[in-house]
């Protein structure tokens, strides 16, 4: 009789068990149902129009493309001038080197008369040796316009002579002190001299 009683206590547990699940599963339909409801009834209810919508995001997107489109002019550009400093770097350098490379010449254009200033003159063309060829590998050449025509780009010209039969009108007469180019860009126009 006591097991009678157990089982009937543990069916009625079930069915209490099942009861409430119904109850809980019917539950949460009911909200699903109400909050379905709920965003149907906004929806119809919605005064945004698609169309509008629409507009709004093609503006965005016109809006980002542009965005996109300067930010890598911006990075093209940044390139460029990054390219430009590497390309000419050591330009102020070479400026402050060119006096020395004039200086150098002028004292080779002097004359040794005995054997200590010629030992001397040597020592002097050695280093011009090696400073116009570390100039030459550094890009640094020199504008040499002597007897060509005069070209106020690269050359600075200082003062003019009558023109004759060995230098005609607008061409260089004289350089009085050479100029230079760094790569493509001129480092010191040349001071010459021109027929007129």
């Amino acid at each position: 009789m006591a097991e009678q009683k157990a089982k009937h206590a543990a069916n009625a547990a079930k069915k209490a068990e099942k009861s409430a699940d119904t109850k809980e599963t019917s539950l949460k339909e009911d909200i699903l149902q109400e909050s379905i409801a709920d965003l149907n009834e906004q929806l119809s209810n919605s005064k945004h129009d698609g169309e509008q919508l629409k507009q709004e995001r093609d503006d965005f997107e016109d809006k980002y493309l542009r965005a996109a489109a300067e930010i890598q002019n911006m990075n093209a550009r940044f390139e460029k001038e990054q390219q430009k400093l590497l390309k000419y770097d050591g330009q102020k350098l070479a400026k402050a080197i060119l006096p020395v490379v004039d200086n150098l010449e002028r004292a080779l254009a002097t004359e040794a008369k005995d054997d200590s200033a010629a030992s001397l003159k040597k020592g002097v063309q050695m280093v011009y040796d090696h400073l116009e060829r570390a100039l030459k590998e550094n890009g640094i050449t020199a504008i040499d316009g002597a007897g060509d025509k005069f070209d106020p780009n690269t050359q600075q010209a200082v003062q003019t002579v009558a023109a004759d039969d060995q230098h005609p009108a607008d061409t260089v007469a004289q350089v009085l002190q050479k100029g230079y180019y760094l790569k493509d860009r001129v480092l010191r126009p040349a001071m010459v001299v021109v027929a007129k």
